[in-house]
């Protein structure tokens, strides 16, 4: 009970954000993602079906974004198995790794490991847990503290290694002649950022890329509901519902990474180009293998 807290809460202070456009009122859409439904991971998604500016298509069987995956069981390495997969590329830290464990993948996948920086937010965290300390914890994530987090963890996503990890993923999809697979722990911050992103690289509108990214939320909620209720049963915390701006993907910590991206590139095309360091013809690739 313990150990799958903190690995959750370390997902959950992870990093992933960019590009434009203000801020949107979370919609009411119907979820074009197909989940992949796994017993040890519970925010696995197909990030095909969405629909581009020109009409077409964002393709399924290309591209697949995830939590972590070394709670697998034997039935989800095999489900994984049909995917077609050529490379999952972990974004977790090593702290990370180390204290939840390696992904469990099908024989032939290679593992990439390819860290971004949390900014040291995994090691605070399960300190501040582990303490079993009130009144620490209510200081570290109290009145306000929490969100303060997320949004440096978000706009840390504009960091020179951040961005180079994130656009060499993007390039390993664009090149790929099978499908990749990315996450990190929790599949929502740095796994929703580099969706928004590669969604929007293609062509898809920034309302549809958004709504993406803030599926995490209905697909995580019971996972994060039985979380809570696990550390306040275990002595954990006197008060989970802390955790709440922890677990959550909102559209104000989207949008820190969007100002941020502005404030430097000034618009979308140039974080892509100058930020990320993608060249015309690799956008072009990514394009055609992501759309039809």
């Amino acid at each position: 009970m313990k150990i799958s807290f903190i690995a959750l809460i370390g997902a959950t202070l992870s990093a992933l954000a960019l590009v434009s456009t203000p801020a949107v009122a979370e919609p009411a859409v119907e979820a074009s993602a197909a989940r992949i439904e796994l017993q040890g991971a519970v925010n696995v998604r197909d990030i095909g079906g969405y629909r581009t500016y020109d009409g077409a298509k964002v393709k399924s069987g290309k591209a697949f974004r995830a939590d972590s995956l070394e709670k697998l069981t034997d039935a989800d390495v095999q489900k994984l198995g049909t995917l077609n997969l050529r490379a999952a590329v972990d974004l977790r830290t090593p702290a990370e790794v180390q204290f939840a464990g390696q992904d469990k993948l099908p024989a032939g996948v290679s593992a990439v490991a390819r860290p971004i920086d949390d900014t040291g937010l995994f090691q605070q965290m399960l300190q501040a847990i582990q303490s079993r300390d009130p009144q620490k914890q209510e200081e570290l994530l109290g009145n306000g503290r929490a969100e303060q987090i997320m949004a440096g963890v978000y706009r840390s996503f504009l960091s020179e290694a951040s961005r180079n990890a994130f656009g060499q993923t993007i390039r390993d999809v664009a090149n790929s002649d099978r499908a990749t697979l990315y996450h990190c722990t929790a599949g929502k911050d740095r796994t929703g950022w580099l969706t928004y992103v590669m969604l929007r690289a293609v062509g898809v509108p920034e309302r549809t890329a958004r709504q993406d990214y803030l599926l995490s939320n209905q697909y995580r909620a019971a996972a994060d509901a039985k979380l809570r209720e696990d550390v306040k049963r275990a002595g954990l915390m006197q008060n989970p519902e802390l955790l709440i701006p922890l677990q959550e993907v909102r559209d104000a910590y989207l949008d820190n990474a969007i100002q941020q991206m502005e404030q430097s590139y000034g618009d979308f095309g140039k974080f892509l180009t100058q930020g990320l360091g993608l060249d015309p013809g690799t956008i072009l690739k990514l394009r055609k293998n992501l759309v039809g």
